[in-house]
């Protein structure tokens, strides 16, 4: 479970942002802020693996779901958020990689 950005939807985040925060509504701002934590593609390689930032990332996920009273989606996102604190969780090799692992044991 994970926390994906639609793009398609950006034009609607960006307008709040023209807007003092004082003036968003909590869902807006939790939705900014899910946004702004989500690992973009361009860093997907680099920070995948980072346990802190997809913790930061599935928490502000959980607050968005939380905001639109869909608790059972919250909690999945809070119980993922602290797999990876708490080091249950790994991330899954690159898709488009392959598992590197058994690639090379192949290989011998």
């Amino acid at each position: 479970m994970t926390f994906s950005f639609d793009p398609s939807k950006a034009a609607q985040a960006a307008a709040p942002a023209a807007r003092p925060a004082a003036e968003l509504t909590d869902l807006e701002l939790a939705q900014m802020l899910a946004e702004r934590l989500a690992i973009k593609p361009a860093d997907w390689h680099r920070l995948n693996r980072d346990r802190r930032v997809r913790a930061k990332e599935q928490l502000a996920a959980a607050l968005v779901f939380l905001l639109k009273d869909n608790s059972a989606e919250a909690l999945a996102r809070v119980e993922q958020a602290a797999g990876w604190l708490n080091r249950s969780l790994e991330a899954p090799p690159c898709p488009s990689h392959g598992d590197r692992k058994s690639t090379l044991a192949k290989n011998d």
